[in-house]
C-alpha cells in the first residue's frame, strides 16, 4: 500500500483490485480500504463463503485490521472506501468505530444502510455520526457484481 494520500478515486481503485481476490475463493466481489489521514492501512475484501462467517463482510475484516494496525478502536481520522454501499451490519460498525466518513461506490437497493434504504451515518439519535460520499466510480463496482452474478447464473445452467 502507498504511503502518500490518495483522494476517494484512487482509493477506490485499490477496493475494486482486493474486491477482485474474493472471486478467487467463491465470494461476492466486494472490497473495503481503511485509509488514516489519507494513507491506506487496511484492505481486505469478502470472505464469508471463504470462512463460512455470515460478518466476514469486507467492510468488518477492514475495520478489525485498522484498528488493530491503530492499536484503538477508535478510528477518529479514517475514511473506509468500499465498493458497495455498506448493509445495515457494516454500517453499524462504521458508526461503532467513530471514523469520520464513509466512501462506496455502487449504491445497494436491498440492504444499503447509507442511503438506499436507511441512513445509519447520519442519524442523530446516534452518539456519532459520519460523512458519506456515495457514487465513487459507481458504474465500475456495479459492473464487477452483475459480471459475478452472470457468471454464477450461467454455471448454474
Amino acid at each position: 500500500m502507498s504511503d502518500s494520500p490518495l483522494n476517494h478515486d484512487r482509493a477506490m481503485e485499490l477496493a475494486l483490485t482486493e474486491a477482485g481476490l474474493a472471486i478467487d475463493h467463491g465470494d461476492v466481489p466486494i472490497g473495503a480500504i481503511v485509509l488514516h489521514n489519507g494513507v491506506p492501512i487496511a484492505s481486505r475484501h469478502n470472505e464469508r463463503e471463504l470462512n463460512g462467517d455470515p460478518t466476514a463482510h469486507a467492510e468488518i475484516l477492514a475495520l478489525r485490521d485498522a484498528a488493530q494496525h491503530l492499536d484503538s478502536w477508535r478510528l477518529s481520522g479514517c475514511t473506509l472506501v468500499v465498493t458497495l454501499e455498506p448493509c445495515p451490519m457494516c454500517a453499524g460498525a462504521a458508526l461503532a468505530s467513530r471514523l469520520d466518513r464513509v466512501v462506496f461506490g455502487a449504491a445497494d437497493m436491498k440492504a444499503g444502510a447509507l442511503g438506499s434504504l436507511m441512513h445509519l451515518g447520519c442519524d442523530p439519535r446516534f452518539n456519532h455520526e459520519y460523512d458519506v460520499v456515495a457514487g465513487v466510480r459507481s458504474e465500475e463496482c456495479a459492473e464487477l457484481l452483475s459480471s459475478f452474478f452472470a457468471q454464477l447464473r450461467q454455471a448454474s445452467k
